[in-house]
């Protein structure tokens, strides 16, 4: 069945592809910005949040270290090389801010039929923001041998070779330039969405929070530290954002399962189809300053701030 819904997938892969709209649908430290949560009307739910010792940054267990030679972190193209494999991932960096501060590692994931550029338009001014921080933006190539879906784990599944990339950039990061351990984060669109909520999962021992525009998550998936309750904020286009699967339904049920296990999640149906919408990515932004590793209680559970797109509600 699962073979079936791949091949399906492949064909419709232009449809899920890039984050640009069209007409029709489409070395460690503690340092980092601070960003208040605003005022925004109370609201309802939003999940609670398990009781367990507070942890403010990455157990040192879940924190990994380079199988392979760094690159120097510089803006472009670099290849890393996790457990011997190269693999490509685009950069924005400013090594000298990168040197001089401790900032964010945010990682994006494509859509099919997308490609790592697109990090640009999906996360907008954040961009400029993250580097300035003296953060990085990384945004893997997919590996040429995944022909269905860009990343393995899209479809649920063992293989988690792109994660080991992600592995490889953080610990290199770390190395090179530091990294603020609190903010690693993660966003993704369509089957980049996909990969963000399996990336959450199995790599809950370091991602602080997450984005996913068009996401669903399949399969059982294992928390790597169920201690961290990170939390989600899902993007969804309403009923039309179906490509063979049911974006809408596969983000309320996410939705449902991350509340369910004490995870604060909230939605943002911007009816718009199967795109990412411009108008959400500051507050997608916002929301990941806003949510470092091991926030609790959470800032925004009696409301979101002001500014938020109105589709957006707890």
């Amino acid at each position: 069945m699962r073979t079936w819904l791949a091949a399906v997938l492949l064909l419709a892969a232009p449809a899920c592809g890039s984050t640009t709209p069209a007409t029709t649908s489409t070395g460690t430290g503690t340092g980092g910005a601070t960003a208040g949560t605003g005022g925004g009307a109370p609201g309802g739910g939003g999940g609670a949040g398990g009781v367990a010792p507070l942890q403010t940054e990455p157990p040192a267990e879940f924190v990994p270290q380079a199988t392979g030679p760094c690159p120097d972190l510089a803006q472009g193209k670099a290849t890393f090389t996790p457990d011997g494999t190269a693999r490509d991932v685009l950069l924005w960096v400013d090594p000298a801010k990168a040197q001089a501060m401790d900032g964010p590692l945010v990682f994006f994931w494509h859509g099919a039929g997308g490609d790592p550029s697109e990090a640009t338009y999906a996360l907008g001014s954040a961009v400029a923001a993250i580097t300035d921080m003296g953060g990085v933006v990384a945004a893997p190539y997919h590996d040429p041998a995944s022909t269905v879906l860009p990343w393995y784990l899209s479809l649920g599944g063992t293989n988690e070779g792109d994660l080991r990339v992600a592995d490889e950039v953080l610990a290199c990061a770390i190395a090179k330039v530091g990294v603020d351990m609190r903010r690693i984060h993660s966003v993704g669109f369509s089957a980049g969405a996909m990969n963000t909520e399996q990336f959450a999962a199995r790599r809950s021992g370091y991602l602080a929070s997450v984005v996913a525009y068009s996401g669903a998550r399949l399969g059982n998936v294992e928390e790597q530290d169920p201690d961290n309750k990170y939390p989600a904020m899902l993007f969804y286009g309403g009923a039309s954002d179906k490509v063979i699967v049911s974006f809408a339904d596969a983000s309320l049920k996410y939705h449902d399962e991350l509340q369910a296990d004490g995870h604060f999640s909230f939605l943002c149906n911007h009816n718009k189809g199967h795109t990412l919408p411009s108008d959400g990515r500051a507050s997608a932004w916002q929301f990941l300053l806003d949510h470092p590793f091991g926030t609790r209680p959470d800032p925004y559970e009696n409301g979101l701030p002001a500014g938020f797109p109105s589709y957006c509600a707890l």
